[in-house]
This record gives C-alpha cells, structure tokens and sequence, in this order.
C-alpha cells in the first residue's frame, strides 16, 4: 500500500510488471511516478547506491539548473539546498526520493540485454513480453523502462601516440579536486562545461598553470541574466523556430559575455538551439570561467592534434610540456548492446529514436528515458517523460 492506495502488483496475472533499468534520476522518476499512481516496479541498479555516477562527478559540481524546475515527480528539492543544488545535496536527495515513496531497488545488478520474450517459452496467463538479461539471471517484464543515464560511457578520444606519452593522460570522469595538481603545469582539453568548471577548479585549487584546448568555440552562457535563470530563457526559445531562437541566444552571448577574441576564443558559428538538437552539446555555462579567462589566468589553446612521448602536439603545430592532461571529452550512452538489435536506436547517433516519453512502435513495452538534453534543462525534461510514462503505463 502507498497511501491507501493498493499497489498494481508484480507477478499478478492482468496487472503490469515493470522494470526500470538505472538507479538515477531518471530511473527514480519513473517508479516515483509509477509509485504515484498505484504501479509497482523494480529497479536493477549495476552500483551499490543510487545516483552513482553524481556520487562519482567532481566535487565543486553544482546544477547549472533552477532547484524549483530540477525535482523529480511528487517532491520538491529542500529549499535549505539552495538555488544551485550541489553534487552531494542532489545524491542526499536521491537518497530521499527513494525512502519517501518506497522504491524497491536490486544492486549490483548489471544488465547486459534485452530481448523480446518468445511466448511459446512462456507460462500459460503470462503478459511477460521482455526478457532482461542479468548478472544475476533473466527476468521476464511485461514493461521495461531503460534508464541507464546521460553520461554512462567515458569517451576518450584514440589520439595518436597516446598509449606511448609517459606524463598523465586521464578522462574529466576521474577528476575529483585539484589537490593532486597542485603546482603543476594541467591542459583540460574539452569545451564544455566539465571541461570549463575543471579549469577553474584547478586555478583555484592551486595549480601552477592551466590551459584549455578548444576545438570548437562553444556557446557561452550566465547561469543567470539580469536576474532570470538561464534554464528558463531555454524553456521560452523551445517555444520559438530554431533559426529565431539561435539569433537570440547569438545576440545574448555577444552582449552578456563580450569580445573574446583577444582571449583566444572566436565566437561560435551557431546558435545554442542548433547546437543542442543537432550535436546534443550543451551551452557552457559560465562559473567563473570568463573571469579567469579575461584575466587571463586560464589560456585557450588550439585543438590536440597527437602525443609524443614527452609533449602535447596540438593542431597548429605547437608543443606542450605539461605534467598532466584531462580530458573532458564526453561521454557515451552505450546502449547498442543493450537494445541495438532492437530497431529502437538511430544508427548514426546512437540515441533512441522516439522521443519525449513515447513508446517505441517497434518494440510495445519499452520506454527509454534521459538521453536527450533539453533547452530546458535534462532533468527537467526527465520529470516530465517520467509522469507521461507512467501514464502511458499505467493505462
């Protein structure tokens, strides 16, 4: 029972069986949901927590996201955690989300496929239509919500000469602090807003010198502008044509952050709209990283080209004696294994095909959720995916 409501059931012939694969916000948000609306489901989580991956996020972390527009369904974050919701405020909320609606959680379960059920394998009243292989062993669902997060894949890029360069080389995924380079000689090579956030980190932690290789200039944002957050600027120019919207975003950028060509930085060839649906890249959101560049404190170097044994070598020829490199390069969302064989993922990119919390035509009874950012901030687009599954679901 949740609230005097009795709990559709698992294993109860004509009600739903659901698994939801991912213990993350977005896997939380659909059995918060589902739990709302009288649906019982399991979770089966690879980690020993939830959240694991914002567990594992460097520590300075913040939302760059409005903590009224970042909850998941039936329940507000704190007000005590601020408007800029830290990395260990947002795990503690998880942590509450999961106790206040009673989500019933498996871990160091990894899944490794899903498959249709063959209903002629199947017991007799059975509604099971997938099967969900397990380390643990297979588990039949009539429904399968796969929510195994944004950034689940570190992508290193396979530079030349890379396995041989004997300084450090390591992806923004292992970063914590800048303790560890304190004094020392850093190049973050990346754009976005790991990269960028991690760059100041290291100035501010007390590294001796820091450089952020670009390759393509980034759309470059206030967190918040003239009082109004960022993220709502976003939820209004969804409502706009892409073209409009990114002359917009073109123009705020030109008099929000200035001139940074004498900073190394030229302005990028695209609005935020096109770059977000069209490369799933994010506008970098500004945390003090214009102020360390206007300052120059923080130098724009070109692309990275390969690695010698010793030296950096970047695309316009120059050499970098550094002692460390991270690579805020990116992630994958790795999920060809899992349902590549399905028809539900775009070839090129990867991403599932249908969008916004539908079920996918090719496969009834599967769901996937959080691998589309949003103008409007992901976990807000999570929420929202999350009540239309559960809806879906339910019905």
């Amino acid at each position: 029972m949740e609230d005097g409501v009795p709990l559709k059931g698992i294993g109860k012939t004509g009600w739903v069986t659901v698994i939801v694969v991912g213990g993350g916000p977005a896997g939380l948000a659909v059995a918060g949901a589902l739990k709302q609306r009288g649906v019982a489901s399991t979770i089966l989580e690879q980690g020993d927590s939830v959240g694991t991956s914002w567990r594992h996020h460097y520590e300075r972390l913040h939302l760059h996201t409005v903590r009224s527009l970042s909850a998941l369904p039936g329940q507000p974050i704190p007000a005590e955690m601020g408007r800029w919701v830290a990395r260990e405020d947002l795990v503690r909320y998880l942590e509450e989300y999961v106790a206040k609606f009673d989500l019933e959680i498996r871990f160091g379960t990894e899944v490794t496929r899903i498959d249709a059920a063959d209903p002629n394998h199947l017991p007799s009243g059975s509604e099971s239509r997938w099967v969900v292989r397990t380390s643990r062993g297979d588990r039949e669902a009539g429904t399968v919500v796969l929510a195994t997060g944004y950034n689940r894949i570190p992508f290193l890029p396979d530079w030349p000469g890379a396995r041989s360069y004997r300084g450090e080389l390591r992806h923004s995924a292992r970063y914590r602090n800048a303790e560890p380079y304190r004094g020392k000689s850093v190049l973050v090579v990346g754009s976005g807003n790991s990269g960028a956030e991690i760059a100041v980190d290291l100035l501010e932690g007390g590294a001796r010198e820091v450089q952020i290789s670009i390759r393509t200039p980034p759309n470059i944002q206030k967190r918040a502008f003239l009082g109004i957050p960022t993220q709502v600027v976003g939820i209004l120019a969804q409502k706009l044509p892409v073209n409009v919207a990114d002359g917009i975003s073109l123009a705020l950028q030109k008099v929000a952050v200035g001139n940074l060509r004498p900073y190394g930085l030229d302005p990028p060839s695209r609005g935020a709209l096109s770059r977000i649906y069209e490369d799933a890249q994010i506008p970098l959101i500004d945390v003090g990283f214009l102020r360390a560049l206007k300052a120059r404190k923080l130098r724009v170097v070109a692309a990275v080209d390969h690695f010698g044994e010793a030296q950096v070598v970047l695309a316009d020829g120059s050499r970098l004696d550094v002692d460390a490199v991270i690579a805020a390069t990116g992630y994958r969302r790795g999920l060809e294994a899992l349902v590549g064989h399905l028809g539900v993922l775009a070839p090129a990119s990867g991403l599932p095909t249908v969008a916004g919390g539908a079920n996918s035509p090719k496969a009834p009874g599967l769901y996937l959720i959080g691998y589309q950012n949003s103008p409007g901030g992901l976990l807000r687009r999570i929420r929202n995916e999350a009540e239309s599954m559960a809806r879906a679901i339910e019905q």
